[in-house]
């Protein structure tokens, strides 16, 4: 396996990717290499049936390997908001800043103390000719009353990670791919990858 296709635009998210992987030897293309493949429509309910549509779907038109992955910030006392609908919490065109606003909004009442959330992500790997697999990772936090922290990008600022003592904003990159809900799906991918070309 000399390059996979990662069905994404988002460039911090690639970047999270390309530091598990190129190490390895892979390299990983996004979907700006891919400018004739639109937009895929996430109208899943769970992670995994979006993580599986975007793998499928690119795989089946570019004939490699692809790997995709969906994941979001699953809140309890908001009843797991926003859950899949993380990116376009605040509207489908929101960026994270308005994402962050909101969840600010719908968590001021919620006394400290039961502020508990999670990252959760599901990867869904597709290969020619194989069926799909799918990995899943989940880090354990709480949200904060402000944002900490310049590093990633979406809830990290808000995220406290359970026994980090920092915010997933302010740690850097090795660290958070160690720990972090993709780095834990991505590290089982990569596992299978590695065993699948030996």
């Amino acid at each position: 396996m000399k390059e996979l296709i990662v069905a994404t635009r988002n460039s911090g998210k690639l970047k999270e990717i390309r530091g598990l992987l190129e190490p390895h030897g892979i390299r990983v293309l996004g979907l700006d290499a891919f400018p004739q493949i639109p937009e895929i429509v996430e109208d899943g309910v769970t992670f995994a049936e979006n993580a599986l549509k975007k793998a499928q779907m690119v795989s089946t038109q570019t004939g490699c390997c692809c790997l995709a992955d969906d994941s979001g910030l699953v809140v309890a006392a908001l009843g797991g908001e926003p859950g899949v609908y993380s990116a376009r919490y605040a509207g489908p065109d929101a960026d994270d800043d308005a994402n962050n606003r909101k969840l600010l909004a719908a968590m001021s009442a919620v006394p400290d103390g039961q502020r508990q959330a999670a990252f959760c992500c599901v990867m869904a790997l597709c290969l020619p000719g194989q069926e799909p697999q799918l990995f899943e990772g989940r880090v354990e936090g709480e949200i904060l009353r402000e944002a900490r922290g310049n590093e990633g990008f979406g809830y990290d600022p808000l995220f406290w990670v359970a026994g980090q003592s920092r915010t997933m904003a302010e740690l850097p990159l090795p660290i958070k791919n160690s720990l972090s809900h993709r780095g834990q799906a991505l590290r089982q991918a990569l596992d299978f990858l590695v065993h699948m070309g030996r």
